[in-house]
């Protein structure tokens, strides 16, 4: 299993998270799947709306946000593929939090942001059981 992503997206995710920084961010991933890959068309900045104090090492979006990025995913042909966020000051690694919240068949593409500045990205996929993330092949085209 695969995720691919165009190094323009990829990218737009580096310039939104170092904008984000010092606290998180995050968004939506639209795409397609393509046999057992996951083929990343678009991706979607969404604000952070968790506690202000808190938004340093949390991120999170409305309902609302969900429903819309749904509808607009189908309107364009498109599936709710994943979610992207950033670590700020730390690893590109999911956290427990993470895993606490985290859907199944659903990509994560984690940007560790030091010091304002995009480091390293992985892709993580939830395991079956939700003990664990496995990580992912992240192809750059």
């Amino acid at each position: 299993m695969a995720v691919k992503i165009s190094s323009n997206l990829q990218q737009q995710i580096f310039e939104q998270m170092e904008a984000t920084f010092p606290n998180e961010g995050g968004g939506f991933l639209l795409g397609l799947l393509d046999g057992d890959d996951t083929v990343i068309q678009d991706v979607i900045h969404v604000e952070n709306v968790f506690e202000t104090e808190e938004q340093y090492h949390r991120y999170a979006m409305t309902p609302q946000n969900w429903a819309n990025m749904e509808d607009e995913a189908d309107e364009r042909g498109l599936q709710l593929v994943g979610y992207y966020h950033s670590h700020p000051n730390h690893p590109a690694i999911p956290s427990e939090f993470d895993r606490d919240h985290a859907l199944p068949n659903f990509v994560y593409i984690i940007t560790s942001v030091l010091d304002g500045k995009s480091a390293k990205q992985l892709a993580w996929l939830l395991s079956e059981d939700r003990t664990k993330f496995n990580e992912l092949d992240l192809i750059v085209t």
